[in-house]
């Protein structure tokens, strides 16, 4: 049975697909006014293989939902 999860791009995976999830990073990012700001990644992986990982970058609190629908808490 597929469990679809909806990423911060707008994007759906099928959850039963995951094979890993890192831990999430931060980093310095500037938005479209210049202000400095942090964002968040979590990379997914669909594979073993490099090219089966997906990017997944958004606020802290976008990665924290992604990651407790993934795990099934959200």
């Amino acid at each position: 049975m597929q469990r679809w999860v909806k990423l911060p791009n707008g994007n759906v995976v099928d959850a039963n697909r995951i094979v890993t999830i890192s831990k999430p990073e931060s980093y310095p990012k500037m938005d479209e006014e210049g202000n400095d700001g942090i964002e968040y990644a979590v990379t997914i992986g669909l594979g073993f293989s490099r090219d089966q990982q997906l990017m997944v970058t958004g606020t802290k609190e976008d990665i924290s939902a992604v990651i407790k629908n993934l795990l099934g808490a959200g």
